[in-house]
């Protein structure tokens, strides 16, 4: 297999949140998140979180093949809350949680796992691509953004209807009619959007964060056709880099309207064929 990994924090003095790693037939990219201007009643933080967990699942989608992606991802969530709620608040309301995207080539399958608003890129050798998403909390922050999209990101009126904003969202994570994410709680894995397909008839798999996402889905500037494109000549740096030229057009987020003017991105083009 051949694979090509690019990130970038959302600015210079940054921590960067996202984590992705790949081993022998299998890959994984988490996007951390916390609550802006909040505490997270972790000592270790939000890189350290995804960075955690991303490594113990890894480690156990490969050592565990007889496991399904959903029970790996519990197992590791548990291995990871084991590591420090002994020091850290886990039931503070803006403890660490973090998406997943994992896939791994088992028995002649491609499985793969989504949960939170990450995405993956599926690749046909006919040329078709399909993108698997979880939907649940986009549907809930629409019901939710109000003011948020009509105020200039960065102005201390977004910041305020961004603050409101996830908080309420924070009070719909994991629970029914909200959207589900990798947390301190083992059964988020169960939420997960799952499936397969015939290694065989796929030509790439690529996995990435929303920060990478946005050049399609937020901005519209390039069709999934487009981006994969760009990956397939030029790699990850280069899709990263038009996202953050776009962004830096837009510093105040008047054409398109988002939480936050730049955002961790990064991009696993893990080609098959």
């Amino acid at each position: 297999m051949r694979l090509a990994l690019g990130t970038s924090p959302s600015g210079p003095d940054s921590e960067n949140e996202d984590f992705a790693a790949a081993a022998p037939g299998v890959a994984v990219l988490l996007d951390g998140a916390g609550v802006a201007g909040a505490e997270t009643g972790c000592v270790h933080g939000v890189a350290w979180f995804s960075g955690m967990l991303g490594a113990l699942l890894l480690r156990t989608l490969a050592a565990r093949p007889a496991w399904s992606l959903v029970e790996c991802l519990a197992d590791s969530i548990r291995a990871t809350r084991s590591l420090h709620e002994d020091v850290c608040d886990l039931g503070y309301r803006a403890s660490p949680t973090s998406t997943v995207v994992a896939v791994r080539a088992r028995d002649g399958l491609l499985e793969h796992l989504v949960l939170g608003d990450s995405s993956l890129l599926l690749v046909q050798r006919s040329g078709n691509c399909s993108v698997v998403t979880d939907r649940r909390l986009d549907e809930v922050g629409a019901r939710l953004r109000g003011a948020v999209d009509e105020l200039p990101t960065g102005s201390p009126e977004h910041a305020a209807a961004l603050a409101e904003y996830r908080d309420a969202l924070t009070s719909l994570r994991n629970r029914p009619g909200g959207f589900w994410i990798a947390g301190p709680d083992p059964l988020a894995a169960e939420h997960a959007v799952t499936g397969a397909v015939p290694l065989d008839s796929l030509a790439s798999v690529t996995l990435l964060s929303d920060g990478a996402t946005r050049l399609v889905d937020r901005f519209g500037l390039a069709s999934w056709d487009e981006a994969l494109a760009v990956l397939d000549s030029t790699g990850p740096d280069e899709l990263i880099r038009r996202t953050r030229e776009a962004e830096d057009s837009d510093p105040d987020g008047r054409h398109w309207p988002r939480g936050k003017a730049h955002d961790d991105a990064t991009v696993l083009h893990w080609v098959l064929s």
